[in-house]
């Protein structure tokens, strides 16, 4: 059997780059070392909740800016990434909130005003925390849906399958499509 300590050697990447995500070790340990995952997570996340589920296969940079509530179970193949620099946007999950497989989430973004010159040398605008994503209680994230910065997803709210939600969601209501709107309000 391989101690805690040997893990966290093994894993000395996982650290230096802030990563959690699909490496198929993390897809053994999932299988059968679900109280190691759970430290792990634990660790490297601002905060992970009780009894929330981070499904192999996922993945989730600069993981310190990603705070994940109770009962959250995020499914296999979702990508969550909050910017790492210094004031920039951050991940909020609030309690109870499921994740379909295939979300993605992203809280930065490129320059792109200077027409004569390449969006890479261009450089990133400077980040604020209205670039975070915040999922309220009880929300439902349908698979492969794309949630960009400055989204705020309302409690109780349903994002259908492949939305693209570039705006932010009021709670109760089912929102669908590219872009997404609000196609129902849920009684």
């Amino acid at each position: 059997m391989v101690s805690f300590s040997e893990l966290r050697q093994r894993i000395k990447f996982w650290r230096t780059y802030d990563r959690i995500g699909p490496d198929m070790a993390l897809t053994h340990w999932r299988l059968h070392f679900k109280s190691t995952m759970r430290k792990l997570c634990q660790e490297k996340f601002r905060a992970f909740g009780e009894r929330s589920d981070f499904r192999p296969g996922s993945y989730a940079e600069a993981c310190s800016k990603i705070s994940i509530g109770n009962d959250v179970v995020i499914r296999p193949g979702s990508f969550l990434y909050a910017d790492m620099t210094e004031g920039g946007g951050e991940i909020v999950i609030e309690d109870k909130v499921l994740i379909g497989p295939g979300v993605h989430f992203y809280t930065n973004n490129h320059k792109f005003s200077d027409t004569s010159m390449a969006i890479f040398d261009q450089g990133y605008p400077a980040p604020t925390l209205s670039d975070s994503i915040i999922l309220r209680g009880g929300c439902w994230i349908g698979a492969g849906s794309i949630i960009l910065a400055g989204v705020e997803v309302g409690e109780n709210a349903v994002v259908g399958a492949g939305t693209v939600v570039t705006k932010s969601v009021p709670p109760r209501v089912v929102f669908a499509g590219n872009p997404g709107k609000v196609i129902k309000t849920l009684g």
